[in-house]
């Protein structure tokens, strides 16, 4: 599902709003997930999952093609955690039913 796909989604489902409040409101959402992950923060979602920021350390590896030694810097990463209700209903295929 694409963005624009769940924005058609959530104004189809809620007959009150129509298609550009509802892209205000998935925009809302998405905004305070992204600023709360780049203050360092930790977001979650109950039933759904955690939106956390991991730090992975500087390291060397090698380029496959030439086999020279490359330097990695040290970067932050976000990582996403599947809470236990939506890993089964995905492992149960269970489609009808709602978070």
């Amino acid at each position: 599902m694409t963005k624009s796909e769940l924005i058609e989604e959530l104004a189809i489902k809620n007959r009150l709003i129509n298609k550009k409040e509802a892209e205000m409101v998935i925009n809302t959402i998405f905004d305070s997930i992204g600023g709360e992950l780049v203050d360092g923060g930790r977001v979650e979602i109950r039933g759904f999952g955690s939106f956390t920021v991991r730090e992975r350390d500087a390291r060397e590896a090698r380029n496959p093609k030439s086999g020279d030694v490359v330097k990695i810097p040290a970067k932050k990463t976000p990582f996403f955690k599947t809470g236990k209700e939506l890993r089964v209903r995905v492992n149960e295929g269970s489609e009808g039913e709602s978070l």
